[in-house]
């Protein structure tokens, strides 16, 4: 396995790959992996001649006040993880590379960035798909795998990908969670342990919502209603949203349920913040 910091090495020897008819694949992160990233790279190893993953904390896309400088950086940790689990090349550059003295561009998504997390980190999807582009120009895959943990963040780059005419597949790999149901994140690794079992109210809530639906309620005022009053119960627990939205365009659903309808959630946990989703 490779690593490779500098941007134009990397640009050229993706390059040389595709000219000689390679499929490349390729995994965006921040590092600090855990099993959920370690499980996107199982879904493209089998279909890529090339696999790449980049470590690239990204600092346009924290808001102010956010854990830029705090965010876990696990390095030598995570390039054992990616060799083992079968990754070429780690591409991980440096924020003065990617973003050099007098960048000024920026490119936008307007309609499903603007709402969920969008409304909470304002500028947070112009910093992803911003970055993403880059990545994407630098490693020129074939194949992205993204984690349905970030389901916004996935509908903001297909929609990136298919407005720009970016040629490129994306796959989505499920939700990886730990033993007893909280979603695998590396920001778990600000909770302590009183505030580590107060955080299962997330997952014990998509539960709650599935039995709703189960039991016949489809009105999802209702359903948001009944996860208010479990997160009411948990005194750290602070709700940034609880909403219901097709799982494609992110449009609220106001009234009932459809058969793309997926729940969102984003809960503060003391200072930790933490999002989650279900398809009902």
């Amino acid at each position: 396995m490779e690593i490779i910091t500098s941007i134009e090495k990397m640009q050229k020897l993706s390059l040389k790959f595709k000219r000689e008819g390679k499929k490349l694949g390729f995994i965006p992160t921040m590092g600090c992996l855990h099993e959920g990233h370690l499980s996107l790279v199982d879904l493209l190893v089998v279909k890529s001649d090339i696999l790449i993953l980049s470590i690239f904390v990204n600092p346009t896309q924290f808001v102010e006040g956010e854990d830029l400088e705090q965010y876990p950086r696990t390095f030598e940790e995570d390039v054992e993880k990616s060799k083992a689990r079968g990754v070429d090349i780690i591409f991980a550059p440096k924020a003065d590379e990617m973003y050099e003295f007098g960048f000024s561009t920026q490119i936008s998504e307007s309609n499903i960035s603007n709402r969920l997390c969008g409304k909470s980190r304002p500028d947070h999807f112009n910093g992803v798909v911003t970055v993403c582009t880059k990545l994407f120009n630098i490693c020129q895959p074939d194949f992205v795998s993204l984690g349905q943990k970030d389901a916004q963040q996935v509908a903001v780059l297909k929609k990136l990908v298919n407005d720009l005419n970016i040629p490129l597949s994306i796959e989505v790999g499920e939700i990886i969670r730990e033993h007893d149901g909280l979603a695998m994140s590396s920001r778990n690794t600000y909770l302590n342990h009183d505030e580590r079992k107060d955080a299962l109210v997330l997952s014990k809530a998509l539960d709650l919502a599935k039995s709703l639906v189960d039991s016949g309620c489809n009105k999802t005022n209702e359903i948001k209603e009944e996860l208010g009053k479990l997160f009411k119960s948990v005194s750290c627990a602070r709700v940034d949203y609880v909403e219901i939205v097709d799982s494609e365009t992110m449009e609220f659903q106001r009234k009932v349920l459809s058969e793309n309808s997926l729940l969102m959630l984003a809960v503060w946990i003391n200072k930790v913040r933490l999002i989650d989703n279900r398809l009902l």
